[in-house]
């Protein structure tokens, strides 16, 4: 099974579809600033679990990010649990620079 993931910047989204499928099969949604992406919400479709999708979606986001210098929040647990079990891509992680505290 082959796993086509682009970037669908009008829905502020990438979509996964399974290569010969139109329908989507997974979605990563985010928000995007001039330097940071924030990875907000990651869903596959019921029929589609377990089978990569997620993976794939994730994979091409940060790769994409990394080829536009973008920093990345990943606030969706998907997103964070995915680059905690791949710290090649760590480096990637926006890093809060503010010293400020209560």
């Amino acid at each position: 099974m082959v796993v086509n993931v682009s970037d669908a910047p009008e829905a502020k989204r990438y979509e996964a579809r399974i290569e010969g499928e139109s329908k989507v099969a997974g979605l990563a949604q985010y928000i995007r600033t001039a330097e940071l992406i924030a990875f907000v919400h990651t869903e596959v479709a019921p029929e589609y679990e377990g089978r990569r999708v997620g993976a794939a979606l994730v994979r091409t986001a940060l790769d994409e990010a990394r080829a536009a210098n973008l920093l990345v929040l990943p606030t969706c647990p998907f997103f964070a649990g995915w680059i905690a079990r791949h710290p090649e891509y760590e480096d990637l992680v926006y890093q809060s620079r503010s010293r400020v505290s209560d």
